[in-house]
């Protein structure tokens, strides 16, 4: 566990910040985006989380922000480097956790019967909009992952991850007894 004596540095007012292997790169470079959308993304998590959500969804929630450090700890380290520190990776089972509770769910849920708007409960609205920023932090990791590698299973578990996003916003509605919005396309 890193232990932070003091928050600020200065080593970044020059336009750059730093991997956890050392090197320096832009703020503005691909890896750097990649991750720090995660960290937007694990932000959001913490909104939908603080507004009160069902115990259903909360608890996975609080586990899945944890697997998002790990993301961005995955994310800070050049590939070679993650041969020479022992960091938190996103695996396989944690992709299978996600399309697990997925299942369950949407089986609880039943079939969508068309688009849905997002809306609903506020916890619902929030749940919708760490959705977005999930999509926004996979076509990150897709930019970075043509140029440079990166774990293996990253851009499968932010796929999944938006997915569930969106059950839970279903779930969050349902459990409030609220209807989800539907979209109307003549209503336009």
């Amino acid at each position: 566990m890193p232990r932070l004596t003091r928050i600020y540095t200065r080593s970044g007012d020059d336009g750059t910040t730093g991997l956890g292997g050392g090197q320096r790169l832009p703020k503005d470079a691909a890896r750097i985006e990649a991750y720090g959308t995660v960290d937007e993304l694990n932000s959001a998590l913490g909104v939908a989380l603080a507004g009160g959500l069902d115990q259903a969804i909360a608890a996975p929630l609080t586990r899945i922000q944890h697997e998002l450090f790990n993301v961005g700890s995955d994310l800070c380290l050049l590939e070679e480097d993650k041969q020479k520190f022992e960091v938190p990776r996103i695996e396989a089972r944690h992709v299978t956790a996600l399309e697990q509770l997925m299942d369950e769910l949407t089986a609880e849920l039943g079939p969508l019967e068309n688009f849905i708007l997002p809306g609903g409960t506020p916890g619902a609205a929030a749940l919708h909009l760490a959705r977005t920023i999930c999509r926004r932090a996979e076509r990150r990791v897709v930019t970075l992952d043509r140029d440079e590698t990166i774990g293996e299973h990253v851009r499968v578990y932010l796929n999944r991850l938006s997915d569930l996003l969106f059950v839970m916003a279903r779930w969050e509605n349902h459990a409030r007894g609220a209807p989800d919005v539907y979209w109307d396309s003549r209503n336009v």
